[in-house]
């Protein structure tokens, strides 16, 4: 049994933003082999797990989402987009708000219950929240990796 939804942040947690914030970059952003690079040439990366993680919901037909909390989240939708997953996610919540009214929004635009979601986030604020409101809600230390990953759905899945 899997989640009907896995919702993930941004910023350390699927990429690294040159070790800051994605609007704390100075666009414009520029594509290179490595990656997309922001006019200060810091490079924006999906941690090494990331797309095998992203592959393996797509191969579970596990509908997947985004919420992040920045204040320029046209940036964070080009890079998205310059990284190449963008068509991954069936809904992207990013905007400066809390988290709670990421996941009101996703229930909404869904349909699917906060139970049967699972969240992995950096901030443990944003994981005490969500949390609350019923959400699987899962701490990511050093960005997503297998393991991280496989934990998550285990505790999903005890908790149903």
């Amino acid at each position: 049994m899997n989640p009907s939804l896995i919702v993930f942040d941004l910023d350390y947690t699927l990429w690294d933003a040159g070790e800051t914030w994605c609007d704390h970059l100075n666009p414009p952003f520029e594509n290179t082999a490595a990656g997309p690079i922001d006019s200060d040439g810091r490079l924006v990366r999906l941690y090494d797990d990331v797309r095998e993680i992203l592959d393996w919901c797509q191969q579970e037909n596990i509908s997947m989402a985004l919420a992040s909390r920045t204040y320029e989240p046209s940036w964070a939708g080009k890079l998205i987009s310059m990284l190449g997953i963008a068509d991954l996610f069936d809904y992207k919540e990013i905007f400066p708000a809390s988290k709670v009214t990421h996941f009101t929004n996703l229930h909404e635009a869904s349909g699917i219950p906060l139970n049967e979601m699972l969240f992995f986030d950096d901030e443990m604020r944003n994981i005490y929240e969500v949390g609350r409101m019923g959400v699987t809600a899962v701490f990511v230390e050093n960005g997503m990796i297998i393991e991280l990953f496989e934990e998550g759905l285990k505790k999903w899945e005890s908790k149903q």
